[in-house]
């Protein structure tokens, strides 16, 4: 079971801190990723990390202002510079792994958490 939490609505310019809690014993065998969804728009990749956390891969979009981590069994998403097209619906997930590889796409990923929603406001 993935369990997100810290969105929220923030200015422009402005910062959040998404966590994504696992429920699984062995987290350290997962790579796990960051996806989101705007309105109308089609799920797309935000960042995603390895099972041990050395790969990490990023979409253009959000290259140099977001910075995906792991630790235990939580995954991070710290955002900052946040524009008003990050506005989305953040979902975590995970895909069984143990050779420390990334999965950009999301029809890799076998488990899904609820989503929360960041807003950006102007």
């Amino acid at each position: 079971q993935l369990v997100e939490s810290g969105g929220g609505l923030v200015q422009a310019g402005g910062s959040l801190r998404l966590t994504c809690a696992a429920s699984v014993r062995t987290f350290r065998t997962y790579a796990m990723g960051w996806f989101r969804q705007a309105s109308g728009k089609e799920r797309e990749l935000v960042a995603v990390i390895s099972s041990t956390g050395t790969n990490t891969y990023y979409a253009d979009s959000v290259k140099g202002r977001f910075i995906i981590s792991r630790a235990s069994a939580r995954t991070y998403l710290q955002m900052n510079s946040l524009k008003r097209e990050d506005t989305a619906v953040y979902y975590c997930a995970a895909v069984a792994d143990t050779g420390d590889n990334v999965y950009t796409s999301h029809w890799y990923y076998d488990y899904w958490g609820q989503g929360t929603q960041v807003t950006v406001s102007s």
